[in-house]
């Protein structure tokens, strides 16, 4: 489980009547990057972490995901930290993505359904707890100037009954797709996404990898918009009724957060506040 307290705790924001684990102090040694800084993400992209955020590389995103247990990705994964969410990025080489696909949500949604039932097998065989899918928390809508696809699913650990909410962008580029998940707690999605658009302006395709750079020739991915969603080969594959191959998807995909994010937030940029 991805753990918001566990990441400022490692930050050194959380207050004295918070307790740290060991776990947490662990995180704390941990390779970040606090801003602002300017980042490479992989060879494809950059990103600009302003003033009061940081920042882990592959290597310490590794080791974060081992602390948090969490099923290790086969992708190259960075993680960017605000006081109020956590970002993580990760590259899809598969191709120019053809932006002129009509995207049925509700179609997406029953295909998410099925995956996660098929997921929940998987979480029960390594003992996490299942998870439950609510609906849409904002369907998906893609910017025909920014080239994006953004959209944002609210689920339910069955165990505790706790809400999250995973708010998702796909960046599209010549030769591939950026994936970044931000996680907050519901009540908060709405500041966080503003607060995350605002902060992605600083994200950048290198020159000869934008969208609009595509050439005649280049490799053109062999699905669409709505794939992106549902995890490209995995989303081919539900149309066939492999759902056991999206539920492994939906098994890494979904990021979680703890309650008491609120709470503890403010100290978060009075650290960084007091470092200016």
């Amino acid at each position: 489980m991805k753990r918001i307290l566990s990441v400022l705790a490692a930050l050194g924001v959380v207050c004295a009547s918070v307790p740290v684990m060991a776990q947490d102090s662990a995180i704390a040694q941990l390779p970040w990057q606090k801003g602002p800084v300017t980042v490479q993400l992989g060879s494809k992209a950059t990103l600009e972490v302003p003033q009061g955020y940081a920042f882990l590389d592959t290597e310490g995103t590794q080791r974060f995901n081992e602390l948090e247990h969490n099923p290790p990705s086969h992708k190259d994964e960075y993680t960017l930290a605000s006081r109020g969410w956590v970002a993580y990025f990760s590259y899809e080489d598969v191709g120019y993505v053809k932006d002129d696909e009509k995207i049925d949500a509700d179609a997406i949604l029953d295909n998410i359904r099925s995956g996660t039932a098929a997921a929940n097998k998987e979480r029960r065989a390594r003992g996490w707890d299942e998870m439950s899918i609510l609906g849409w928390s904002a369907k998906p809508e893609y910017d025909t100037q920014l080239k994006s696809l953004t959209w944002s699913i609210l689920g339910e650990d069955e165990s505790n009954h706790h809400k999250v909410v995973n708010y998702n962008a796909r960046l599209l580029g010549r030769h591939g797709v950026m994936d970044v998940v931000v996680v907050t707690e519901p009540d908060a999605l709405d500041a966080a996404i503003d607060d995350f658009r605002s902060r992605v302006k600083g994200f950048r395709f290198v020159p000869g990898e934008t969208y609009g750079e595509y050439q005649p020739g280049d490799h053109v991915a062999a699905y669409g918009l709505a794939a992106l969603i549902t995890g490209g080969a995995a989303a081919v594959a539900a149309k066939k009724g492999l759902f056991s191959l999206i539920g492994g998807f939906l098994v890494a995909a979904w990021k979680f957060v703890l309650a008491g994010l609120v709470a503890i937030s403010a100290w978060f940029k009075s650290v960084f506040k007091k470092k200016q």
